[in-house]
C-alpha cells in the first residue's frame, strides 16, 4: 500500500514539474493599468516593463524564484500601491 502511495506522489510531482517547464505569461498591473509582463520560457524568467511604468518598478533588480505571489508583494512594497500579477493562457 505504501508503494502505491509513493508511486502516486512521485507521478504527481513529475506532472507538476513538467507543467512548470511550459511557457507561462503574467501581466503586471497597478490600479487596473497593465505596466509590464512576466514571462517564463525555456527555463528562465523575464520581467519586462512597458513605457510609462513607474521607475520604482522598472528599477527592480531582485532575484525571482518563481513565486509570483511573493513577487507581487515585493513590488507592492517598492511602489507603495497594490501590484497585481494575472496569469494568461499561452
Amino acid at each position: 500500500m505504501l508503494a502505491i502511495a509513493t508511486d502516486l506522489a512521485s507521478r504527481a510531482v513529475q506532472l507538476i514539474l513538467r507543467g512548470a517547464q511550459e511557457p507561462a505569461l503574467w501581466t503586471v498591473s497597478v490600479r487596473g493599468r497593465v505596466v509590464g509582463s512576466l514571462i517564463f520560457q525555456a527555463g528562465s524568467w523575464r520581467l519586462s516593463w512597458f513605457d510609462g511604468a513607474d521607475r520604482r518598478l522598472v528599477g527592480f533588480e531582485g532575484a525571482f524564484d518563481g513565486d509570483v505571489e511573493a513577487l507581487a508583494a515585493v513590488l507592492t512594497a517598492r511602489l507603495g500601491a497594490p501590484v497585481e500579477l494575472a496569469s494568461l493562457a499561452v
